[in-house]
């Protein structure tokens, strides 16, 4: 498997400038998927707080960056959709989201939405003693006794994995698209259209101000209207506002 990521090729949701060099790091196995954006590409081509990988490095290594809590190490470590990003001596938190376009960018939030982070749940099953496993869109676990949650519901859960809020996937739900030609819209569902077969499930999303939009049910996650008032009050930080990352020489062509 090669090690190397050209920027022309790199998924639609990664905030990267695709002509300004060849190469790009990619990313390390690890949550979100193909989706995951490597956490040196959030501080370099997106923040602009380091120029290369060993000035990442240095910054991870001194444990004042925080990923959904816990300090990590690893430039190459994959960021995506909800992930929480800390850093501790600048007080700057933010949520990952998805922007117009499915570009994934930073919101900031209040330190205290910091503690806490949102889930789509994409499968539920039985594990041994009885208890009930939710799989969420990032793939993480997590273990419950009871409740009523069903697939594509979302919930938000601390660092501990205590589940603090649930939101149904059902009409009416606030929600907004991840991916296809209306990510980064946000409304309510106002059908969910159930489609005999294989076919993919439909929703169709009414909007205050807008037109609407139908899309594919897996695009849509639920939220809550704290995602509304961060998406009006504050802004959203997206490529091509941080640095713009050249290759560097002396980094490996990007991607070493």
């Amino acid at each position: 498997m090669s090690k190397h990521q050209k920027r022309l090729s790199v998924p639609d949701s990664w905030p990267v400038e695709r002509k300004t060099a060849t190469f790009t790091v990619k990313a390390a196995a690890g949550p979100h998927g193909e989706q995951g954006v490597p956490l040196l590409i959030v501080l370099r081509d997106v923040l602009g707080y380091v120029d290369n990988r060993k000035e990442a490095r240095y910054a991870l290594n001194q444990g004042t960056i925080l990923i959904n809590g816990d300090s990590l190490d690893d430039e190459e470590r994959p960021i995506g959709m909800f992930d929480i990003v800390e850093f501790t001596e600048r007080d700057e938190h933010y949520r990952v989201f998805p922007d117009e376009g499915g570009r994934l960018a930073l919101s900031p939030i209040d330190a205290a939405d910091a503690d806490s982070k949102l889930g789509k749940i994409v499968g539920k099953g039985q594990v041994p003693g009885g208890n009930t496993q939710l799989a969420l869109h990032d793939g993480h676990t997590l273990e419950i006794e009871d409740g009523e949650y069903a697939g594509s519901d979302s919930i938000v859960i601390d660092h501990d994995d205590e589940i603090l809020a649930h939101f149904p996937y059902e009409e009416g739900a606030l929600v907004t698209a991840v991916r296809g030609q209306h990510a980064g819209e946000i409304g309510e569902i106002e059908e969910i259209q159930v489609t005999p077969g294989s076919s993919a499930n439909n929703v169709i999303v009414i909007q205050e101000e807008g037109d609407g939009f139908e899309t594919i049910a897996d695009y849509v996650v639920v939220i809550d209207e704290n995602f509304v008032e961060e998406d009006e009050d504050e802004t959203v930080t997206t490529a091509g506002e941080g640095a713009e990352a050249a290759e560097d020489p002396t980094d490996g062509g990007d991607d070493e």
